[in-house]
C-alpha cells in the first residue's frame, strides 16, 4: 500500500508539472525587462502599465465580464428550472431523455455548437455581437447548471418536502424555503462553472462575435497571431488570477453553505 502512495504522489506531482508549468512560465516572463521569453533580463511592470493603458482593451475586459455575469446569472436560473424538471418528471423515459439531450450539449465539440450557432443566428437575422455571444454563452452554460444542480436535488430527501406540504406550506413555500435553500450549494457551483467557462471560451465565442465586439480569448488569440508580445503574457496572467480568485471564492462559500445542510441532517 506504501508502494501505491508513492507511486500516486509522484503520479500527481508529474501530472500538476506537465499542467502548471506551462502557466508559471508564461507569468514569469511577463515581469521580463527583455521582451522576449528567451532570457529573463530583468524585473519590470512596464508591460502591466502599457496593458493598463490600452482603453481598448480595457474595454474587451469589461465587455467579457459583462458576457460572463449576464451569462452566467440567466443560465444559473433557466438550469436551476431545468434540473427541476428533470427530476420532477413523472415517466422515467422522457427523465432520462432529457438528461441525455442535456449531456449531448456538454460532450458536443466547441466547433460544431460554434458553428451551428453561426448558421443559426445568420438564419434568424440577429447581428453577430453583443447580443450572439450573450445567447451562446448561456445555451452552452446551462447544461453545466443542470449537471452541477441535479446531484444536490436527488440528494435531498422527499421527507423534507411531504413534512413542509403536512405543515401547510404551499407549492411555492416548498420551493423557495427548502428546496432552494438544500441546494444553494449546487446553485453557487453552476453559477461558478458557468462564469469560468464563459470568462475562458474561445472557440463559441470565436464564430458568433463580430465587428466591433469581442472578448478577452479572441482578442488574446488574436494578438498571438501577430507575434510574441509580453503584453500577452501580462494579460493571461491577469486572467489566471481572476479565474483562482473565483475558484477560491467558490471554495469559502460553499464551504459555509454546507455548514447549515450538515447541522440540518444531524437534527
Amino acid at each position: 500500500m506504501k508502494k501505491l502512495s508513492k507511486l500516486s504522489i509522484v503520479y500527481l506531482v508529474i501530472m500538476f508539472f506537465i499542467l502548471y508549468a506551462p502557466i508559471l512560465y508564461l507569468m514569469f516572463y511577463s515581469f521580463n525587462s527583455g521582451g522576449t521569453m528567451y532570457r529573463f533580463e530583468g524585473f519590470t511592470l512596464d508591460w502591466y502599465k502599457e496593458l493598463f493603458g490600452d482603453s481598448r482593451l480595457l474595454i474587451i475586459v469589461l465587455n467579457t465580464i459583462i458576457i460572463a455575469l449576464l451569462s452566467a446569472a440567466i443560465s444559473t436560473i433557466l438550469g436551476v428550472a431545468g434540473a427541476l424538471a428533470i427530476y420532477y418528471a413523472r415517466r422515467r423515459r422522457v427523465k432520462n431523455t432529457l438528461l441525455s439531450l442535456n449531456n449531448v450539449l456538454i460532450v458536443s465539440p466547441d466547433v460544431i455548437i460554434g458553428a451551428s450557432f453561426l448558421i443559426l443566428f445568420t438564419m434568424v437575422g440577429i447581428k453577430l455581437g453583443f447580443i450572439s455571444v450573450l445567447l451562446a454563452h448561456i445555451a452552452f452554460s446551462v447544461p453545466i447548471v443542470v449537471i452541477m444542480v441535479l446531484p444536490k436535488i436527488e440528494e435531498m430527501s422527499t421527507s423534507m418536502i411531504y413534512a413542509a406540504l403536512d405543515l401547510g406550506a404551499s407549492r411555492w413555500d416548498v420551493l423557495t424555503k427548502v428546496v432552494l435553500p438544500y441546494i444553494t450549494p449546487g446553485i453557487f457551483a453552476g453559477f461558478f462553472m458557468a462564469l469560468t467557462y464563459s470568462l475562458d471560451d474561445f472557440a463559441v465565442t470565436f464564430f458568433v462575435t463580430g465587428n466591433g465586439f469581442t472578448t478577452l480569448s479572441v482578442e488574446i488569440y488574436s494578438l498571438a497571431r501577430r507575434g510574441v508580445s509580453l503584453n500577452i503574457n501580462a494579460l493571461s496572467t491577469l486572467l489566471f488570477v481572476f479565474t483562482m480568485l473565483l475558484v477560491v471564492g467558490y471554495y469559502f462559500i460553499t464551504k459555509r453553505n454546507s455548514k447549515p445542510n450538515g447541522m440540518g441532517a444531524r437534527q
